[in-house]
């Protein structure tokens, strides 16, 4: 049986309580994943509605700067939801070869 353990950690879409990221070893099947994955849903589904939200508000002429602010907060906070999300989700991604050579090839530099 080939084992899917992974060396690099996942990025946790959470924080320590002294503000350090979170990371995961493991395949991505356990509980923290699926808990890990169940809160990147959530917050990818707020941060689209919230999108839905800003664009009702900037067509309102009648929306005081107070609104204005409280949803700019919020938007900051999505945005930095979803920054966390991709870089976890990126750092995960496979290595693509270099075009030109096969992985199991010799780099050209060492041909």
């Amino acid at each position: 049986m080939i084992s899917r353990m992974t060396t690099t950690g996942r990025l946790l879409p959470w924080s320590s309580p002294d503000g350090k990221p979170c990371y995961l070893i493991g395949d991505g099947t356990g509980y923290v994943s699926r808990v890990a994955d169940n809160i990147e849903s959530v917050q990818l589904g707020m941060a689209a509605e919230l999108l839905g939200h800003a664009a009702d508000m900037l067509d309102d002429r009648q929306v005081t700067p107070e609104q204005l602010r409280f949803v700019v907060a919020r938007m900051a906070e999505a945005l930095r939801d979803l920054h966390r999300i991709a870089k976890s989700r990126g750092a995960r991604l496979p290595v693509p070869a270099p075009d030109g050579w096969e992985q199991s090839d010799t780099p050209p530099s060492e041909v």
